[in-house]
């Protein structure tokens, strides 16, 4: 393995997975015992959450300015990615913010597409199926999403008023899921020319 700077912070990201999911199941007493409110287990899993989402952007920024793009990157910084996102959506199923099936359509064309890219790689074709500007809002739409679904709690915006992260994050959700599906399609439109051969 290359230990570039890309690569360093994609498995940093990956590092960070079972920290933001594992402080949802310290003891209560974990925070109260250093004098912290019960929100803070919100509070810090969506910051670490937000640090490991910079860091995907962050990684792919420095390949492409320095040069350091690799194949063992190209292989690894989605996998995180996909980890990533799976990881929080079953932590916000089991703790009921969103729906199971809401967790399945997105986790379900993940592995889908990822395994559509796979395939059509090696026929030659993966270009076809290269992401498109609406999976990159679905994207977008999603990691905000499932950011302040993290957080959880409202906060307030002086005279404004106060900042409802649950309605926002649910809508939001069902938004990233919506394009999810709309995505899948595009991608399966643009692959089936190759699909439709193998077949026959």
């Amino acid at each position: 393995m290359n230990w570039n700077v890309p690569n360093i912070l994609t498995v940093l990201r990956i590092a960070l997975i079972p920290v933001f999911v594992g402080i949802f199941y310290l003891p209560k007493a974990a925070f109260d015992s250093f004098g912290f409110p019960s929100h803070w287990a919100n509070t810090m899993a969506a910051s670490i959450f937000a640090i490991a989402a910079f860091t995907d952007w962050l990684d792919g920024y420095w390949a492409r300015k320095y040069n350091q793009s690799s194949n063992f990157g190209a292989f690894l910084d989605p996998v995180a990615d996909k980890l990533m996102v799976a990881a929080a959506l079953i932590v916000l199923v089991e703790f009921e913010r969103i729906g199971a099936v809401i967790a399945l359509i997105i986790i379900g064309r993940e592995i889908a597409i990822s395994a559509l890219r796979e395939w059509m790689a090696g026929t030659g074709e993966r270009s076809s199926v290269a992401v498109a500007q609406m999976g990159k809002i679905k994207t977008a739409a999603q990691m905000l999403a499932i950011l302040l679904l993290l957080y959880y709690d409202s906060f307030s915006l002086g005279a404004l008023g106060s900042f409802n992260t649950k309605l926002v994050g649910q809508v939001l959700i069902i938004f990233a899921a919506f394009l999810t599906l709309l995505s899948m399609a595009y991608y399966l439109k643009a692959a089936w020319p190759t699909l439709k051969k193998t077949i026959n």
